[in-house]
């Protein structure tokens, strides 16, 4: 670094941005779609709608029978009445008693059930990752052994947070830039639109980075809880019940009573208001010592509300305990919550996504304009390899990674139902489809590959309705007259997404029978990987 602080800054927010920016690209498109995790899920499985949700009342006792009947012996049961978008069926959860002396893992097993009937739903049509897989990635990777995706992806976002600052320290006219954009200037566009997306998604940036600092809190400062527990491999467990407050109950092994939990409603709401039950927990169900747990609906803290305890036999109250017993912790949770967003509704669940495409924008184009900037200079000799391989980075992964994910919405469709890895080879599919993508630059040249992975990502996203209308019965025809907006919506959003990278198709293909512009994306030369 050299020159006074600004200078420094800039260096800073230029290489802490571009070092690791095609993962974290990788992070906020994986991420964003992570806001509609379930939805995808719904198309992937071809999950028909849910039946409804019964009155709180008809689904416990649905949740009682059920457990009565599955689960005896279990030392916990859960019940999850429905609750709109993320518990759609009447959810149960149990788990065993651990067997003295054996190193069997706790036996746990859980349903959803129709509230209505009580009979479990039946198993989805498809295997698939779904949603969840392409939630995972966004912290996790893939194909990263143990914790090393996890920690490579704490340490990503501690430079996009460093990013972020020195960006706002950078920028000290950042309000007038946000209203400046010079169209059709080479660098100077794509640095227009880097501040636009910047700027106008900057509160959002700023809260899922910090948030997602959080997230791998433990994971940079572990002496915090070192210095309490030591080496202990339950540390985390510890630490968090001695936070936030845990139910203890030993088991007595003679039978006794057990109430029903919607007994124990009216004083809950008569302490928290109407509708403020969110689940149920039972510790020793007939047992003679037992618990029932009744949880708050938690809002944003969407980890934890409040409890109230009742003694499971008599259904005496003996204790209302509050979310966390620490400000701090309370704080936490709430950043927690809004980074995860899964109490937004579908207006702000939309916000939340539309938040992330302006993030993953701000990346595409930071990219684009390290690449424009240098391009002069790298045509001249100086650093053309370095610089090659970025470009080639560049369009592999901004076109590339959009077409992967379409591959692995195809492959969803097009590998067969009773094959045992399906799941697994979704995954396969996409990766491998980015690969080609990374590696068709090199060979195509950079005029060429934007327009016709454009091309690709516009072709592939439009098949995607158009495969499922012949390996489905959920298709658009269905799926509209039904009034099934969820699975209309993944296809029209398929169809919408093909639009737009077919429009940025033709916009390259005129801009490329153009004079030769500086520093414009359709510049009208190849540059292989690797040559001088």
């Amino acid at each position: 670094m050299i020159g006074g602080f600004r200078q420094n800054m800039t260096w800073l927010h230029t290489w802490a941005g571009l070092v690791f920016c095609w993962i974290l690209y990788f992070m906020f498109v994986t991420g964003t779609l992570g806001y509609l995790d379930l939805e995808i899920d719904r198309w992937m499985e071809e999950t028909p709608p849910s039946a409804g949700a019964a009155p709180l009342e008809q689904a416990t006792n649905s949740a009682m029978n059920r457990l009565n009947s599955e689960a005896q012996g279990a030392e916990r049961w859960m019940i999850f009445p429905p609750d709109g978008r993320e518990s759609p069926n009447l959810g149960i959860f149990w788990s065993m008693p651990k067997v003295e002396g054996s190193d069997e893992p706790i036996q746990r097993g859980n349903e959803q059930l129709d509230s209505f009937t009580g009979e479990p739903i039946a198993e989805p049509r498809r295997d698939t990752g779904g949603g969840q897989v392409l939630y995972r990635m966004h912290y996790l990777l893939h194909y990263f052994p143990g914790q090393s995706g996890y920690r490579l992806v704490g340490l990503i976002t501690i430079l996009m947070f460093v990013g972020m600052i020195t960006g706002i320290v950078v920028h000290k006219k950042i309000f007038r830039e946000f209203f400046t954009f010079r169209p059709g200037k080479g660098q100077r566009s794509w640095l227009d639109a880097h501040n636009l997306f910047s700027v106008s998604s900057l509160p959002f940036q700023l809260m899922i980075t910090y948030s997602g600092l959080i997230f791998t809190v433990g994971l940079w400062m572990p002496m915090i809880g070192l210095a309490s527990y030591g080496f202990d491999t339950k540390m985390a467990a510890n630490l968090a019940n001695e936070l936030i407050g845990e139910v203890k109950v030993e088991r007595t092994g003679t039978p006794g009573p057990l109430m029903n939990p919607m007994e124990l409603v009216p004083a809950a709401e008569a302490e928290w208001g109407a509708d403020e039950v969110s689940y149920f927990e039972i510790l020793n169900p007939g047992d003679q010592d037992s618990r029932i747990v009744l949880h708050r609906e938690a809002g944003i803290l969407t980890r934890l509300g409040g409890r109230m305890v009742f003694d499971g036999a008599t259904g005496e109250h003996l204790e209302t305990m509050p979310p966390t017993k620490l400000p701090v912790l309370t704080f936490a949770i709430a950043m927690l919550g809004l980074h995860e967003g899964t109490f937004a509704g579908p207006f702000l669940r939309w916000l939340y996504v539309l938040s992330g495409i302006l993030g993953t924008a701000m990346i595409a184009t930071g990219a684009v304009h390290w690449t424009s900037k240098r391009r002069k200079k790298a045509e001249e000799g100086a650093d053309s390899f370095g610089f090659r391989l970025v470009e080639c980075l560049n369009i592999g992964t901004i076109v590339g990674l959009p077409v992967g994910i379409a591959a692995f919405f195809l492959a969803n469709r097009i590998l067969p139902v009773e094959m045992e890895t399906r799941a697994d080879w979704e995954i396969h599919i996409m990766f491998l489809t980015w690969l080609a993508c990374l590696i068709y630059p090199a060979i195509r040249g950079r005029q060429h590959s934007w327009r016709d992975l454009s091309w690709l990502a516009a072709a592939a996203y439009a098949a995607v309705p158009v495969v499922n209308l012949a390996t489905s019965e959920m298709h658009l025809g269905n799926t509209i007259a039904n009034g099934d907006w969820v699975l209309a919506g993944f296809d029209l959003t398929c169809i919408a997404t093909a639009a737009v990278f077919a429009g940025v198709a033709v916009y390259l293909s005129k801009d490329s029978r153009k004079p030769k512009r500086e520093a414009t994306i359709g510049a009208a030369e190849q540059i292989p990987l690797g040559s001088s």
